[in-house]
């Protein structure tokens, strides 16, 4: 299926220090990707860079095949139509129905007529288990529901590559599980997307991803499958998934 997204040789610093220091990624097509590392590692940093927020200070950033590295801004608004992106705290317009919140990307930047907008979101919202809640407002949400809707309208766009930020920091655990599972639904039941989830969520990164990167004073410490971090010997990758304070990594 090969990679989808590449970072080649990525250097991004902020007041001398570099947050990503010659990064080398390649995410694969069509699979679950965990992005994990300690605060302050560039998890973040590279999805603005994925994203086209931020431009490197070297390196090439390839899409797709195509090197969005030095877009312009009409091209990367064009490129971003790619994404969808579920925020930690879903970010739903309080004043708008379920409904109104889904559609709200469908009726910004396309001019599909109305009825094949609300198919889609009539669609988007029993994918992630929510059928007949459009007139529903999110103050009549649980946590969970709220995460669904901000899921059901990063997806009504349908974009290839979907972006989660921190799905599930702050969630109690059955929340968390739930999420998870609707993570790994979406990427079967939509075909041929890509799911690039930001977590400090270790359980969930081994439970769930199907490949995980491992950030380490800005470069990769380790990529590979979940079987591949149970079975490392690397003793920081070691330390940080059994969550021991003493070894070599450090805190700053």
């Amino acid at each position: 299926m090969g990679s989808i997204i590449e970072f080649k040789n990525v250097t991004k610093k902020f007041n001398q220090r570099a947050v990503l220091d010659h990064l080398d990624i390649s995410i694969p097509r069509g699979k679950i990707t965990f992005i994990v590392g300690k605060s302050g590692e560039g998890k973040s940093v590279t999805i603005k860079h994925i994203m086209g927020l931020l431009k490197p200070d070297e390196g090439r950033i390839v899409v797709n095949g195509e090197d969005i590295t030095d877009f312009e801004h009409d091209q990367l608004r064009e490129y971003r139509k790619k994404f969808g992106m579920l925020f930690q705290h879903a970010a739903l317009f309080d004043s708008m129905t379920v409904g109104q919140n889904v559609i709200f990307p469908l009726k910004e930047h396309t001019k599909m007529p109305l009825d094949e907008m609300l198919k889609r979101v009539e669609r988007v919202l029993e994918q992630v288990g929510l059928p007949n809640m459009q007139h529903k407002y999110p103050t009549e949400l649980s946590t969970g529901e709220k995460k669904r809707v901000g899921l059901a309208r990063a997806l009504v766009s349908r974009p290839e590559i979907i972006l989660y930020d921190e799905p599930t920091t702050g969630m109690d655990p059955l929340v968390s599980e739930m999420i998870d599972e609707l993570i790994v639904h979406v990427n079967k039941e939509i075909q041929g997307i890509t799911s690039i989830v930001i977590s400090h969520d270790l359980k969930a990164a081994l439970g769930t991803a199907e490949y995980i990167v491992f950030l380490y004073k800005g470069k990769v410490a380790l990529a590979g499958s979940p079987e591949d971090f149970k079975t490392t010997k690397d003793p920081v990758v070691r330390q940080f998934f059994s969550g021991k304070v003493s070894g070599p990594m450090e805190f700053l």
